[in-house]
């Protein structure tokens, strides 16, 4: 018989508490028990960075955490970021200057990019390409994503 915890954990200001096994990792809970389907999982070992998501505030691989892990913690996933009627100020930046092809890497994008606005500076092309780095991309070549990413560093403000 497998042992079930209880979790409670806020998404996207959202509370929940649910009865889980303790090895369920983040990213499955996130996508299987709550139906948040946007963070992707790519690789499953924390290379690729399309789970990547914020665990009170920071960037986390939600494929290396295990749900119990973020027991207590304020997560937020990229549908917390805008919805397709309302982008957030990231997803218009990724739209406007054409930094998406397949989209599968973007929502870690996405997640890692607001991170990084709100903790660092990234006043240049060297300080956003080192900050997107843990992000892997198959199908744009960066340089769209650096370009929107330049635009958000120089127009600070909200990211919704």
């Amino acid at each position: 018989m497998n042992k079930q915890v209880a979790i409670t954990v806020s998404v996207n200001g959202l509370s929940y508490t649910r009865q889980i096994e303790p090895r369920l990792l983040l990213s499955d809970f996130l996508r299987h028990e709550l139906g948040l389907t946007g963070t992707h999982v790519g690789c499953e070992h924390g290379v690729c960075g399309a789970c990547t998501v914020l665990l009170d505030g920071r960037s986390a691989r939600s494929c290396l955490t295990l749900a119990v892990q973020a027991d207590g913690t304020d997560i937020e996933t990229v549908e917390g970021q805008g919805s397709v009627e309302n982008l957030g100020r990231i997803q218009r930046a990724f739209r406007d200057h054409h930094g998406l092809q397949c989209g599968f890497c973007t929502p870690g994008f996405i997640m890692t990019i607001t991170d990084m606005l709100r903790h660092h500076s990234l006043e240049n092309d060297e300080e956003i390409r080192e900050a997107l780095s843990g992000n892997i991309c198959r199908c744009t070549g960066y340089e769209h994503i650096v370009s929107a990413v330049r635009e958000l560093a120089r127009e600070r403000g909200p990211l919704k």
